[in-house]
C-alpha cells in the first residue's frame, strides 16, 4: 500500500511539472480515491486521500472521505472481493445431484484454473443444524461469472453468502 501513495505523490509532482497547481493535483489524486473506494480497495483510496491532504491540508473532500472510509472500510473491502468473483468467468459448471460442499469444491477448483491461480476463495460453510448438508445440486451453467454460479447454487439451498476477509463463508438463510 506504501507503492500506492508513493504513485499518489510520484503522479503529483509529475502534475506540478505539467503546470497544474497544488490544488488541482488534490483534486486529481481524491478523485483517484474515490475510484479506489469504488473499486473496493480501501486501502489505495486511504493512501489517494492522503496524498491529497498533503497537497491541501484543508480539502474538505478529501478530509471527509478519509474520514467515512475508516467507518466504512470493512463494507467496502467485503464488496471488493465480492467484485473479484465477478471478474472470473467460468465456462462450463455442471453438476448432477451434488452436495453444497462438492459444488463449492468444485467452484474453487474452476476459479483458481480460470484466473491462473489469482483467485482461490477459502469456501467455509456454517450450518450447525446441518441444514444445508442434505441439499442436492444439479445445474447446467456456461460462461458464467463466479459471482452468479454462487447465487445459483445458494438459491438452489437455500443459503446465503457472506464476503469475509479470508474466506467466502455460506450460511442457511
Amino acid at each position: 500500500m506504501k507503492n500506492t501513495l508513493t504513485l499518489a505523490v510520484a503522479l503529483a509532482l509529475v502534475s506540478q511539472v505539467l503546470g497544474q497547481s497544488p490544488g488541482q493535483q488534490a483534486e486529481a489524486l481524491y478523485q483517484k480515491g474515490l475510484a479506489a473506494e469504488k473499486a473496493g480497495d480501501p486501502a489505495a483510496a486511504r493512501d489517494f486521500y492522503k496524498g491529497a491532504l498533503k497537497l491541501d491540508p484543508k480539502n474538505p473532500n478529501a478530509t471527509y472521505s478519509l474520514g467515512q472510509l475508516k467507518l466504512n472500510s470493512p463494507a467496502l473491502a467485503a464488496k471488493g472481493r465480492e467484485a473479484k468473483f465477478g471478474r472470473v468467468v467460468i465456462p462450463v459448471f455442471q453438476l448432477d445431484q451434488a452436495t453444497l460442499q462438492e459444488a463449492l469444491t468444485g467452484l474453487s477448483v474452476i476459479m483458481e484454473k480460470e484466473s491462473k491461480g489469482g483467485e482461490t476463495p477459502n469456501f467455509v460453510i456454517e450450518d450447525p443444524k446441518a441444514l444445508l448438508a442434505t441439499q442436492k445440486i444439479s445445474l447446467n451453467l456456461k460462461n458464467m461469472p463466479a459471482k452468479m454460479v454462487l447465487k445459483y447454487l445458494t438459491d438452489q439451498t437455500g443459503a446465503k453468502v457472506r464476503y469475509d476477509e479470508h474466506a467466502v463463508v455460506i450460511s442457511p438463510r
